[in-house]
């Protein structure tokens, strides 16, 4: 496994330290891949839920239908 060179470090280092200079604080965020198959294959289901739900019932079911199998999820 390669290791990074110290000049990159420090330009890294120094980058993190005028950013927080600046008022700004680091975040890590995690996102879906959408270029996974998993989330195309998702979002067609969800599509498909969508397409064939009647617009008469309540829509908030809908929704809770569609993110309840989501990990950590609570309405």
């Amino acid at each position: 496994m390669p290791t990074t060179p110290p000049s990159v470090l420090k330009h890294v280092r120094c980058y993190r330290e005028r950013m927080k200079a600046q008022g700004f604080r680091q975040l890590n965020l995690w996102v879906p891949d959408t270029r996974s198959p998993q989330f195309a294959e998702e979002c067609q289901r969800q599509s498909r839920l969508a397409a064939e739900h009647d617009r008469a019932d309540d829509v908030m079911n809908l929704l809770e239908e569609a993110v309840s199998d989501i990990e950590g999820w609570e309405p």
